[in-house]
């Protein structure tokens, strides 16, 4: 795993990534040698307009990444790797030609543009074939085993196998014996076997995911193994880098205690605080006219106010009010608590769909961003009798109180929207992932992953 922006990725991700970039530039200036070869009137240098080769590229890695080609799901999977390729190209083609159309300046020639898709897009599908064969050589896997049982040793299995790009071939687990409901793993043997099992079954990683480990450890055996090379890691920080998120059922105050993050300086306050009122001032100003035009359509829409006020939980649990442009009829929950909105919602009128869909309906909420209420990027609040409920269900959700809450944030750009208490517990995940982990870097991810959601029109209701 390599640890980028606060965040980890795979390294084999990371190298198709680079290794795509450089084909996809080399297919680049192959094709324009290639057309010079065709066309003796076409232009053979280009002098000082690299701007000329770069912004074909660059289209092309945004598109690639935006149609989710490095996504786990994809990578796996051959049927879904090339149509997105496809796509991802077609899209390039049609964004170039408008660009070229406006900017004239920018434009390479037709010939050698055309070119250069045809052979991107082979080279681009067999690589992509021989990376799905390499990546599923269990001989260019890290056996390994995990140490120990409990909820962390029943997760971590489903995390790795859905990951093929971790390059990590999971052998079984050595421990005590546990009920087959707590675990898939083939168990290899008893703690007392480890040192044996690493050396006949050529072991190269542990993993411990052991409850309880005081006075079970094998610290020294785990010693011994570790000086020849073996990697020891724990389970925890495994989860934690492969998924985005913090195992709760793991959690406990000691680790929450001793373990680096959770420390917010006042640095880093300042910087949100200063981020947070730029973002917003530059939003409204940018979004005023469609602001009004929204405004105008609501009033004439449906009965009722144009704004909807709701009173969210914030920082350290205090409340606010958010404002959001009205979507649903007026007096939809006068007869009860607020409840989350449903796919097929009747509650929405015609105009508000769209708005929800749009996303156009959280606009006013850069009003609370610039008034101190929320930072631009932070844990998505609630309405504090959901709070309530959760903090009370869902160990340590008081801790997503510990920073202001965001119009988006890093749950909300690895999950979908949640409307039940097990879809709000791996939110809390997430949340406390990015508590733990806050920084600028991490910020900037976020909010180019906001931007690819909101163009894609993903997680909506």
């Amino acid at each position: 795993m390599i640890r980028l922006l606060h965040v980890h990725f795979a390294g084999r991700t990371v190298l198709l990534l680079i290794s795509e970039t450089i084909l996809v530039a080399a297919a680049l200036i192959a094709a324009v040698f290639g057309w010079v070869a065709i066309d003796g009137d076409a232009p053979l240098v280009y002098g000082g307009e690299l701007y000329k080769f770069l912004l074909p590229c660059a289209m092309c890695m945004l598109s690639m990444y935006y149609y989710d080609l490095y996504d786990s799901a994809v990578l796996r999977s051959t049927r879904e790797c090339l149509p997105r390729l496809v796509q991802a190209l077609g899209t390039v083609c049609v964004a170039i030609m408008l660009l070229y159309y406006v900017y004239p300046v920018v434009q390479l020639d037709r010939g050698a543009f055309l070119i250069w898709i045809a052979l991107a897009g082979v080279v681009l599908v067999m690589w992509r074939h021989l990376f799905w064969v390499l990546n599923r050589s269990s001989r260019l896997s890290q056996r390994t085993l995990l140490i120990g049982t409990g909820p962390l040793a029943q997760a971590l299995p489903y995390e790795i196998a859905v990951r093929p790009e971790l390059g990590i071939d999971l052998l079984g687990f050595v421990g005590p014996e546990v009920e087959s409901s707590e675990t898939d793993l083939f168990k290899l043997g008893e703690l007392e076997q480890l040192d044996d099992l690493v050396e006949e079954r050529n072991i190269s990683r542990l993993i411990i995911t052991m409850r309880d480990r005081r006075g079970a450890l094998p610290v020294e055996a785990l010693l011994a193994i570790k000086s020849r090379g073996v990697t020891v890691q724990d389970g925890v920080q495994v989860y934690e880098a492969i998924t985005g998120k913090i195992h709760l059922e793991s959690l406990r105050p000691s680790w929450l205690l001793f373990s680096n993050g959770f420390c917010v300086s006042k640095a880093m306050l300042l910087y949100k605080r200063v981020a947070s009122i730029i973002f917003s001032i530059l939003g409204l100003v940018v979004s005023l006219p469609v602001m009004m035009i929204v405004a105008l359509a609501i009033r004439l829409d449906s009965p009722g106010p144009i704004l909807f006020r709701q009173k969210r939980v914030g920082r350290g649990g205090k409340q606010f009010t958010i404002f959001k442009f009205r979507t649903m009829f007026q007096g939809s929950d006068s007869h009860g608590a607020w409840k989350p909105a449903e796919k097929r919602d009747r509650r929405f009128t015609r105009l508000g769909k769209w708005l929800r869909r749009t996303r156009l309906d959280e606009l006013p909420q850069l009003y609370n961003i610039l008034r101190g209420d929320m930072y631009f990027i932070g844990p998505r609040p609630f309405t504090s009798n959901l709070e309530n409920d959760f903090s009370q269900q869902i160990p340590f959700y008081s801790y997503r109180w510990r920073i202001k809450p965001g119009a988006t944030g890093w749950a909300q750009t690895q999950r979908g929207y949640c409307s039940s208490l097990e879809d709000n517990a791996e939110k809390l995940s997430y949340d406390l992932y990015y508590v733990k982990n806050l920084s600028l870097g991490l910020d900037c991810l976020i909010l180019f992953q906001t931007i690819k959601i909101l163009l894609l029109g993903r997680g909506s209701r």
